[in-house]
């Protein structure tokens, strides 16, 4: 009996084609051979979007002789291969992968990017030492600290110039004062500002 569906199984639902070459990247002859391992994988691979991706970057690996740059851009059945692989092989990311994303990855020739040190940035300290310094600076060359908003003061220090948005820096403090240290707050006072004592 005839149930009127391409492809349906008495019983069972209708299979959608499944292209050729996704069969063999996966390493399975037919679809219920894709049934099999898909389900078989499920609990232990992670999520199917990175069943998917971690397929078309083996398919793709497997085409190309064991290449394992692969730049971001480079697309195989919609997915953004290139860009895929970098994020797994970076260091916060590949660990917490599970242990059987990292092999099987490690299978492909991929291995995880060495951990970058934490970008030093200013902290608020620093930058507040800055923007006094460069408060002082502007000061001794005009004989006052009435700053318009969109000047720029260029201040040294080690040796490297720094520009500092001075009336910004002026704009924010004041504009914060209520959650500044009472140090910081004597130190713009000192300086003339009559809104920080």
């Amino acid at each position: 009996m005839d149930s009127g569906r391409r492809g349906a199984r008495p019983g069972g639902f209708p299979q959608a084609p499944v292209p050729a070459g996704l069969l063999r990247a996966l390493g399975v002859s037919s679809h219920t051979g894709l049934l099999d391992r898909c389900f078989s994988d499920r609990t232990t691979t992670g999520s199917t979007e990175w069943q998917r991706h971690y397929a078309t970057a083996r398919a793709l690996l497997g085409e190309e002789g064991g290449l394992t740059e692969v730049l971001p851009g480079v697309l195989v059945h919609g997915c953004d291969v290139g860009a895929w692989i970098n994020r797994q092989r970076e260091h916060a990311v590949w660990t917490k992968l599970l242990p059987e994303q990292r092999q099987r990855l490690e299978a492909l020739g991929l291995t995880p990017l060495p951990a970058v040190p934490a970008r030093k940035t200013a902290s608020t300290a620093g930058a507040f030492e800055r923007g006094v310094l460069a408060l002082k600076q502007y000061r001794a060359r005009t004989g006052t600290v009435t700053v318009p908003r969109a000047h720029i003061e260029t201040v040294v220090i080690d040796g490297q110039e720094h520009p500092i948005k001075l009336g910004v820096f002026l704009t924010n403090s004041k504009t914060r004062r209520a959650k500044l240290a009472a140090d910081k707050l004597a130190v713009l006072a000192a300086l003339g500002l009559d809104w920080a004592a």
